[in-house]
């Protein structure tokens, strides 16, 4: 019988075993477990699972150069200096931390307020970096021993696959999955949880739940 992972957090469902909390039985194969099925950790939809040793959507090998000149809009500007201030305050370098903020702060003035999201287009660009560029940042930093961006790497995929498969629910009109819940989006991997309480442990980079922060909705 077949495995099959979840790519949020790494969960696996084995058919062999089934899953009888949710009143899934044992021997029950991938094709007869509902629809509706999510993943017991970080709640991803069954669409989120992949056949254990499947093979990979795109090799590195395969992948694209860089591009010569790469142009970062403000909005674009803000989230990398905000993440690289994450980034230094967790290896204990303040300084550097307050700088990259400020930095973050003042291309986030700049940057225009999107009123209408195309949700389509953001599951695009999404889905070109699952598909392709997460390979090639892999490769650069395997090549450059890297542990560190290799572990963001991972956390970041993982958050950018449950965040398209939130704007896929979105886009199909499937808005009301946000209502009567609460949302949750992680201090440290961004990972975004929707569910009455925010489970113990981050599914994806696993710090604690208390490092999990509660999206307020505007009045």
């Amino acid at each position: 019988m077949k495995k099959y992972v979840c790519s949020i957090c790494g969960y696996i469902y084995d058919e062999s075993s089934g899953y009888p909390e949710g009143d899934i039985s044992p021997g029950t194969v991938w094709a007869d477990v509902p629809s509706s099925f999510v993943c017991p950790l970080c709640g991803a939809s069954k669409s989120e699972f992949e056949e254990q040793d499947s093979p990979q959507t795109a090799s590195a090998s395969e992948s694209s150069n860089l591009p010569d000149d790469i142009s970062y809009s403000a909005a674009q500007l803000s989230a990398i200096f905000s993440n690289l201030a994450k980034g230094s305050e967790k290896q204990y370098k303040p300084e550097m931390s307050a700088l990259y903020t400020e930095l973050a702060n003042y291309y986030n003035l700049k940057s225009e307020k999107v009123n209408n999201p195309d949700f389509l287009s953001l599951r695009n660009l999404l889905q070109t970096d699952i598909s392709s560029h997460f390979a090639l940042a892999n490769e650069v930093a395997r090549k450059n021993h890297d542990r560190g961006a290799l572990r963001a790497l991972k956390w970041v995929e993982a958050v950018s696959r449950m965040i398209s498969s939130h704007l896929k629910k979105a886009e199909s009109g499937s808005a009301d999955f946000l209502k009567e819940t609460n949302v949750y989006v992680c201090d440290i991997c961004g990972f975004i949880y929707v569910g009455d309480e925010k489970p113990e442990i981050c599914p994806v980079c696993k710090v604690p739940g208390f490092k999990m922060t509660q999206v307020r909705r505007s009045a």
